[in-house]
């Protein structure tokens, strides 16, 4: 076929699919055409009825049968034949065949030929009308054809195009969680680091304590979402390991509305403010500070979550959100779109304030 042509028929499979022949849309379409030639010549039709329906019919399934075989034969057409238009020209060749062939079987026995009747005449606007039916009743059954076949390629890429976005946005999702990490952990060890060589008596605990804390941590931290139940446990895992290792420097309190623990949210989200507050916030300070974490449930199981700490401040800080706050800015942005927000302000008279707020994701 021509890579210019209009029409696209069907790929053909080694087999002849006989069903093809008679689908349902196929048949439909014929039997109401027939239905009106039926009824537009039943006016002063003075032959049996039976005739009439007879021949209409008959060359309406001939007709029907003519598409279909063109459609799926022969098997390999010449470049420059389309077979759209192998169809639409059998369609044509056999409408006076078939009627030719309906009123001669109709023809009672011993009576003479039609062609030396009058029904001749009959016989001229039957294929007449049929010429001009047929041809272009095929052309449009080809055209909706291709219609639905483009409408369905059409709908088969925008599901293609969403699966791929959808695995686009997990990858990204996973990469920004995966430059968290190591972020993340390598603090925690040189705080541990830092202990241990002050030859401070908590050492021991300090790292059991650590060593609870990645057991209960590390496999979440695989990209998938959390709920907040869980990440408040890493939470204050966290705080507490933290406040081992400045006991005089570091006060903390969680505030946790009834409801939210079962809210699912992307890993590292709260651990990531306060890992920041203690990092940007209370550890440069030489008083310390405290840390206030709220899990707030808003209406349609929307959350937010806030971190206030009273430490060095924004000022301090550079006033930027730090490596880690904005690779967790991108990774609500991917996970949520324009849905979620995080916001950072000043809090009187030294500290910061962060907060988040974000819709539970779909499962």
């Amino acid at each position: 076929m021509s890579p210019t042509t209009p029409f696209e028929a069907v790929p053909l499979s080694p087999a002849f699919h006989w069903r093809a022949l008679f689908s349902w849309r196929r048949v439909r379409t014929v039997a109401i055409i027939c239905a009106l030639f039926v009824l537009l010549f039943s006016f002063g039709w003075k032959a049996s009825m039976w005739h009439l329906v007879a021949r209409v019919y008959g060359v309406g399934v001939t007709l029907l049968l003519v598409f279909g075989l063109f459609e799926q034969w022969p098997r390999r057409l010449p470049k420059w034949m389309a077979r759209w238009a192998l169809q639409v020209a059998a369609v044509g060749v056999t409408v006076p065949l078939a009627f030719f062939a309906a009123f001669l079987l109709t023809t009672a026995a011993g009576a003479p030929p039609f062609w030396k009747t009058a029904r001749l005449e009959g016989f001229m606007t039957f294929t007449f009308l049929g010429m001009l039916v047929a041809p272009w009743t095929a052309l449009a059954a080809l055209l909706r054809h291709r219609e639905a076949k483009v409408e369905k390629q059409a709908i088969d890429f925008e599901l293609e195009r969403s699966e791929l976005a959808r695995q686009a946005l997990d990858a990204r999702m996973r990469l920004l969680t995966a430059q968290a990490q190591p972020h993340f952990l390598f603090n925690t060890l040189a705080n541990v680091q830092a202990l241990v060589e002050a030859g401070s008596p908590r050492a021991p605990q300090l790292l059991q304590s650590l060593t609870d804390y990645l057991r209960a941590a590390v496999p979440r931290l695989d990209g998938s979402a959390n709920t907040l139940g869980q990440e408040l446990e890493l939470v204050r895992a966290y705080l507490e390991l933290m406040q081992m290792r400045m006991p005089d420097r570091l006060a903390f309190a969680l505030h946790i509305d009834a409801g939210v623990h079962l809210l699912r949210c992307p890993p590292m989200t709260l651990l990531t403010l306060v890992e920041n507050a203690v990092q940007h916030g209370l550890d440069p300070s030489e008083e310390g500070g405290r840390i206030d974490v709220h899990a707030e449930l808003l209406e349609g199981r929307r959350c937010r979550l806030r971190v206030v700490d009273t430490g060095m401040g924004l000022q301090a800080t550079g006033g930027g959100l730090g490596t880690g706050l904005a690779a967790l800015r991108e990774r609500l942005l991917w996970a949520y779109g324009g849905s979620a927000s995080l916001e950072l302000r000043e809090v009187a008279p030294h500290g910061v304030e962060v907060t988040i707020e974000f819709s539970e994701p779909k499962p």
